[in-house]
């Protein structure tokens, strides 16, 4: 059906009454903060062409912000672990 930013949507009803069947979907690459805003761009660019509507694209938007959020505090922590290790300070993980 619609390809949008690495995502395939479900396709159409077959004719035979067994309603969407669902097609593989891509891996996007999602590993870090800057996979993160490439694929936000992607959705971006998506929704200006209007390739996808804006509330589906919005929709998407929020969550690879939310996982943006994620992976920054996962960095953040393990900085801040290793800063502390390197003090002695060591307080462990929670």
């Amino acid at each position: 059906m619609m390809e949008t930013g690495g995502i395939l949507d479900a396709e159409p009803d077959d004719g035979r009454g067994e309603g969407h069947s669902l097609t593989p979907r891509p891996k996007i690459d999602l590993r870090d903060a800057h996979a993160i805003r490439r694929e936000l761009g992607s959705v971006y660019r998506d929704m200006r062409a209007g390739r996808i509507p804006s509330s589906d694209g919005t929709r998407l938007a929020y969550v690879l912000d939310l996982l943006r959020r994620a992976c920054e505090t996962s960095d953040l922590q393990e900085r801040l672990e290793a800063l502390e290790l390197g003090q002695g300070r060591g307080y462990g993980k929670h």
